[in-house]
Formats: structure tokens, sequence, C-alpha cells
């Protein structure tokens, strides 16, 4: 994006009305994240309570910014805690930033602050055949797909594929990725 810092950072408290409007002014970006599972806006005292305290800390979610303006988030969680098996994903909510490359530098970001942090050796990102920007994305990223659960998503009508892609931390390291680091 020509000219457009792309960024990742803990959100500020100021933040809460502008990212909680975001998140739910547009559902278009709820046809793609799993569509398969009901999802409802939570109201904003709730989303102050949980989401955003993650978006707060910095820790497993952060927000993704264009010029220091927040569009999305990307996240993380354990798929299992004991044996380091951490998932990684990604969500911009503003549609006027999709298909401009958003997504493709901010999680080069994320997935670099998690094998900063984190003692892992691969990170996962799990999507759904209905999804091909993401498949996309993590082809372009250089991501394996690593297992394709065949007709275990249905929506609409249809059946899906859940779609696993993973990078191990010497592949990511061998693609030499670095992490833009930003005061927040």
């Amino acid at each position: 994006m020509q000219d457009k810092l792309i960024s990742i950072r803990p959100a500020k408290p100021e933040e809460l009305d502008l990212i909680y409007s975001l998140i739910t002014s547009d559902d278009e970006w709820t046809k793609f994240n799993g569509p398969y599972f009901l999802y409802s806006h939570p109201s904003l005292s709730d989303f102050s309570k949980t989401t955003f305290q993650r978006l707060l800390s910095g820790l497993n979610m952060q927000v993704v910014t264009v010029n220091d303006v927040p569009v999305g988030t990307v996240n993380s969680y354990w798929e299992c805690e004991e044996t380091r098996w951490l998932e990684a994903g990604v969500v911009i909510y503003d549609s006027n930033y999709w298909g401009q490359g958003v997504a493709a530098l901010a999680v080069p970001l994320w997935i670099t602050t998690l094998f900063d942090k984190e003692e892992i050796a691969r990170v996962g990102m799990t999507t759904w055949s209905g999804n091909s920007r993401m498949m996309a994305l993590a082809t372009k990223l250089g991501l394996k797909q690593e297992a394709r659960l065949r007709k275990v998503r249905y929506y609409r009508g249809k059946y899906y594929d859940s779609v696993k892609y993973g990078v191990l931390r010497t592949e990511w390291e061998m693609r030499n990725y670095k992490v833009i680091k930003t005061d927040a």
C-alpha cells in the first residue's frame, strides 16, 4: 500500500468506542470468519470487559492499523498449550481495506512477534475452503498446507473443507521477516 504504514500494536484505552464500532458496524467480515459458527455482536459493556481487554494487553491479540488507525486485529490462541500448539489469525473488519495487502503486511509482523515471545516451533493458521483470500494469504506468506479436513464445515446448504496451514520457526527465520517496533 503506497504511502500507508501498516502496523500492529496493543489497543489504546481511548480507542474502545472506535474499535467497537469497527467490529460491529459492518458485518461483511462475518461472512468469511467462520460463518458456520453462530455469531452475534457483543454489547459495548461485554466487549470492553473481554475482547477489548485482550487488545489492551496485546499479549494474544493486537490491532492492525493503517497510519495508526485501527482497521482489523491479529490474534493467537492455544490449541494445546501443553504441547505448545499455537494458532494465529487475522480479521480486517473494514472492507475498504480488503484486497490492498494489509493482512499480507500485518500477519508477518504478528507471526514474528509470536516466535519472539513464545517458546514454540510452529505457528498455525486454520481457515475454511470458503475463504479463498485467507488460503491465498497463507500460501503467499510461505505457510504450508498441512491438512485438509474434507466436508466438515456445513454452511448455507453446502459442505466446505477445513484447511490448516503452518510454518515452522526455522522456515520463518529463513524468510527473514523482521518486526517493525512501534511505541504504543
